[in-house]
């Protein structure tokens, strides 16, 4: 008998549906909302601090177009009742070959919402030397 999936996984597969789906189609300054107001996010090794320049931040970036294949996606609950979740994939922007990708958020319950309280971003580009 399957047993039913644990809600903090429903809740994490909820985020990474939307904030996908926001990403790739919708205006991005609209994922400013999906973050609480002290959150940070970490992009490709660059920090912001706060809803407002994490937004600036992801409706500045430099393209027009973008489309993320999700291959993979994790979720724990933490000892401290956020979530945990871990998204690998691709990535294409505009007119370029997709890239590999790597994308780790926290959620935690405020006032009855879910928001995004940590976010790690990374492409998969590895420069090994010869």
């Amino acid at each position: 008998m399957a047993s039913e999936t644990e809600l903090w996984q429903r809740i994490g597969e909820g985020f990474v549906q939307l904030y996908y789906t926001q990403f790739d189609t919708t205006n991005r300054m609209l994922l400013g909302d999906l973050y609480s107001s002290t959150a940070c996010l970490t992009w490709e090794g660059t920090t912001f601090f706060g809803r407002e320049a994490i937004a600036n931040k992801l409706i500045n970036l430099p393209f027009k177009n973008i489309k993320h294949i999700i291959t993979g996606q994790d979720f724990q609950p933490t000892v401290d009742s956020c979530i945990l979740i871990m998204v690998f994939g691709q990535l294409q922007i505009d007119d370029h070959p997709p890239m590999a990708f790597h994308q780790v958020f926290m959620l935690k319950n405020q006032n009855d919402n879910w928001a995004c309280t940590n976010d790690v971003f990374r492409l998969g580009i590895h420069n090994i030397p010869v």
